[in-house]
């Protein structure tokens, strides 16, 4: 059943019966008083990508020789064929204008000003929604960052990041949040358990999905595996983001995407709620490495049932090669990494990862007690 289901969902996605509709540009206020839940659950589809930076022009011109527009193109397709497309966004959206940020290391200070209308490729490819909770959202100060905000909004592409910004729209007739947290200042403070709880409490009363996006940890390849501690990089306290995504589900989350390590991190199901602790880069051109597993460029696509509830997903592998940007991998070079993470961080995982980056949940086991017993009229089942 589940193949024909499958069949006839492709027949009307091709003939355009799940095309989707951008609303007007802006966030969507939202009031718990005034908002009336679905009442049927149906099914969701999200698609979540991790760090983007689509080029800079400070302090050099880094920009790609086609100044940007076939960046995202090969990879279109699988973002566009969701519900919802969400990735992280590095740096600004500016056309001028100085940095404002400091670094305690210098040769570690990096600073991403993208011309403002690169937006347009995000809107095209299919993004949604942003995060603008992150390092480098600051980087030209407070008025870089409401440029950010209203280059985006402007594209009908939702975000959040500073405090009180909030994503909050309809998706298929179930009410959606998006809140990104992250451990800097002026973000929603992941660090900040008790506040976060709060936060997506107050959200889940008033959504059928809520989402957390959360840009925490340490970074580089010997960040791939989950500490299950806090974690601490240049000196600088990143987070506990076991415990953030943990404790944001049991507040009423339903979905939490991690970014910010650069590299990909494992997949975990907890109380039936997707945890995806770092999807790495996907589109990061000159000024963010893409070496080794930095260039991996995972797409995890996720589906959910109208509660929030994890259902089944898709790995779609990519790479970045430059001048380029993520292309398809054909060895899954990222599915099969997040397959292996997932299996080592997690050895009682209760998820099934292909090597060809099909996500499932594993099935029950059969217990003796819950077999029919011998000559029952029972109808035999395959598990």
């Amino acid at each position: 059943m589940l193949r024909i289901f499958l069949l006839f969902a492709l027949i009307l996605s091709a003939s355009g019966a799940f095309s989707r509709e951008r609303t007007p540009a802006g966030q969507i206020a939202y009031s718990p008083s005034t908002v009336t839940l679905s009442p049927q659950p149906s099914r969701i589809n999200i698609a979540l990508v991790g760090d983007m930076m689509l080029g800079t022009n400070f302090p050099d011109d880094t920009l790609a020789d086609d100044d940007g527009v076939s960046l995202l193109q090969s990879v279109a397709p699988f973002l566009r064929a969701a519900d919802i497309t969400f990735g992280n966004l590095e740096g600004v959206l500016l056309d001028e204008g100085e940095p404002v940020k400091s670094c305690n290391l210098a040769e570690n200070c990096y600073l991403f000003r993208t011309p403002s209308h690169y937006v347009n490729y995000l809107s095209e490819a299919g993004f949604d929604v942003m995060s603008l909770a992150n390092n480098h959202a600051r980087d030209f100060g407070e008025s870089g960052l409401s440029a950010s905000m209203a280059t985006l909004a402007s594209a009908g592409i939702r975000h959040s990041g500073q405090h009180g910004d909030i994503a909050s729209w309809e998706v298929r007739g179930l009410r959606v949040a998006l809140i990104a947290f992250a451990p800097f200042i002026g973000s929603h403070d992941m660090l900040d358990e008790d506040r976060a709880r709060e936060l997506v409490h107050e959200l889940s009363q008033a959504h059928d999905i809520v989402i957390v996006s959360v840009h925490a940890g340490a970074e580089g390849p010997e960040a791939m595996h989950l500490t299950f501690a806090k974690e601490l990089y240049h000196g600088e306290d990143r987070g506990n983001v076991d415990s953030f995504a943990r404790a944001v589900i049991d507040a009423g989350a339903d979905l939490v995407v991690g970014h910010g390590p650069h590299v990909p991190r494992a997949l975990h199901v907890y109380r039936g709620r997707m945890i995806a602790y770092s999807l790495g880069n996907f589109c990061t051109f000159w000024g963010i490495s893409v070496d080794e597993v930095r260039g991996l460029a995972p797409i995890l696509t996720v589906e959910l049932d109208g509660e929030g509830r994890f259902l089944e997903g898709q790995i779609t592998s990519a790479l970045q090669v430059r001048p380029h940007g993520p292309v398809l991998d054909p060895k899954h070079g990222a599915a099969r990494l997040i397959a292996r993470l997932t299996r080592m961080d997690f050895p009682d995982s209760s998820l099934l990862i292909s090597a060809e980056g099909r996500v499932r949940l594993k099935p029950p086991r059969v217990t003796e007690a819950a077999l029919p017993a011998p000559h029952s009229s029972a109808t035999s089942q395959e598990f």
